[in-house]
């Protein structure tokens, strides 16, 4: 009998540096409601692949990092999710990432990962609207653009829980 764990969808995430990995999962911490927060920040590329994929995903993950310099990104303001709060990243070079990732997996991603992609980073998401529209106030009142560090591409398995590493990329 095998031990090996059943295939899972897998999730695509840009890595962050350290201290906006540690500053934007602070946040997250103040702001999502506990009951529902095991995960760290992160900021996803992809929401479901195929664990079918997982072999060429990680290639092409490591075509796109391997002795290329990290993309540039803003964290460039406060985003709405209606029942949540985000920080809006802009990244022209990583949304090329992303373009070419889908353009390789044409067909073959679900509707949500067809879609325009809204890159953001979510600190706060299920509560009710005005706790949303508070903290989105809130923010909005001294914010100000600042660099985001992306430091590599990682993948991660999904089984409804915490997520569990499948393979990182580092840039250069």
């Amino acid at each position: 009998m095998s031990t090996a764990p059943e295939p899972a969808p897998i999730i695509v995430t840009a890595l962050f540096g350290h201290e906006d990995a540690a500053w934007l999962t602070g946040m997250r911490r103040r702001h999502f409601p506990p009951e529902r927060n095991y995960l760290d920040a992160h900021l996803t590329l992809f929401h479901h692949i195929a664990p079918a994929l997982a072999d060429e995903l990680k290639r092409r993950l490591a075509q796109e990092t391997r002795g290329v310099a990290a993309p540039r990104a803003m964290l460039a303001g406060v985003m709405s999710l209606g029942r949540g709060t985000a920080f809006r990243v802009e990244s022209p070079e990583l949304e090329a990432i992303r373009t070419r990732l889908a353009d390789a997996f044409l067909g073959m991603l679900m509707p949500q990962d067809q879609a325009g992609w809204r890159p953001h980073v979510t600190i706060q998401n299920k509560v009710e609207p005005g706790v949303a529209r508070t903290l989105k106030a809130r923010l909005e009142a001294d914010y100000a653009p600042r660099p985001l560090a992306i430091a590599g591409l990682g993948a991660w398995w999904y089984r409804g829980g915490p997520w569990e590493p499948l393979s990182r990329h580092m840039f250069a």
